[in-house]
């Protein structure tokens, strides 16, 4: 792994999820391997999940203490956190996480951020205006559309609509946002994953891809004039490619990644080929963020079952990232 001096800022996510649990794990199993990271979150929490925990006052100090003990930029919640039972009252420390991650990730203090899962529900209900994770970083950043890759080992995929519902994504699906996210998708392939030519498979939005207009004709009027757009910027994209076919393990060694165009089109494949080492990354940041590919799993939070496999890759390949930048 490329290295750089700066820590990786990892926040709390839900404190009544499997953020705390995993991140403990994380240092636990794999801290020789991985870049040192600081939790950002409430020390108290931190520290009841049997590993030990050193309060620091900046981040700069993580890496010192980390071999020694799991280090916590201390952000206090509201309220005692509940495994399996979150509450809004500690929606402000769940965002404050993200908040002053970023803002030590801006400021070079902080190598990437990764974040473990929110539960967008609850923070609606103490009045988060964003859809999600990703959005709410673009606005931290300011930028206007950031774009979201899950990636694993043997697949990288990109939604042009995400947290929209499927009629809405159908909708709103247009020429300029596909353009957009392979733009970005590419130049993401180069700087942060050291592909030199990047190949982008796009999918079609229909059954067979439209069968040249007979079940549909979004491959014909927005998705085939992208591909040219993108194809006349120098950027190796081809399709539409029938979204049934595309990711077998034949057509996936012909691309480095694929353009869909709705979230389940890209997350299904991607979490049904490898769930545990999935990771989330936002392109078109100034700052590096990953994600593991999974929820808060509130069911299980507590229980023991939680498994760190996706938030180590998130960690890894953050680290990577921010070794080539």
């Amino acid at each position: 792994m490329a290295m750089t001096d700066a820590p990786i800022a990892l926040t709390m996510g839900d404190p009544a999820g499997i953020g705390g649990e995993i991140a403990a794990a994380a240092w636990r199993d794999a801290r020789e391997r991985l870049l040192p990271f600081a939790l950002i979150g409430d020390a108290d929490w931190a520290a009841g999940f049997g590993v030990p925990v050193a309060r620091i006052g900046r981040i700069g100090e993580a890496a010192s203490r980390f071999g020694a003990a799991l280090p916590v930029l201390d952000v206090k919640l509201a309220v005692p956190a509940i495994p399996g039972r979150p509450d809004p009252r500690n929606a402000a420390a769940v965002t404050g996480a993200i908040e002053t991650a970023t803002r030590l990730a801006l400021a070079g203090e902080a190598a990437a951020v990764v974040t473990c899962p929110i539960a967008k529900s609850v923070l609606y209900q103490a009045g988060f205006p964003h859809p999600g994770h990703t959005e709410f970083l673009g606005a931290l950043t300011g930028v206007a559309a950031p774009v979201m890759m899950l990636a694993c080992p043997g697949l990288r995929v990109v939604p042009v609509t995400v947290h929209v519902s499927l009629r809405r994504a159908i909708e709103t699906l247009e020429t300029g946002a596909i353009v957009a996210a392979g733009r970005r998708l590419a130049a993401a392939l180069t700087r942060d994953f050291g592909v030199a030519a990047p190949r982008i498979a796009v999918a079609g939005l229909n059954p067979h891809a439209g069968e040249a207009g007979a079940m549909g004709d979004e491959e014909l009027t927005i998705i085939a004039p992208a591909i040219a757009a993108l194809r006349q910027a120098g950027i190796d994209a081809f399709g539409p490619l029938p979204p049934d076919t595309m990711f077998t393990p034949a057509a996936r060694a012909g691309y480095d990644a694929a353009l869909c165009m709705y979230h389940d089109q890209a997350l299904i494949p991607l979490k049904t080929i490898d769930m545990e080492n999935g990771v989330n990354v936002t392109l078109g940041l100034p700052i590096i963020r990953t994600s593991p590919d999974h929820g808060t799993a509130f069911d299980i939070a507590g229980t023991g079952k939680a498994r760190a496999e996706s938030l180590v890759a998130a960690l890894r390949l953050a680290g990577e990232m921010a070794g080539r930048r």
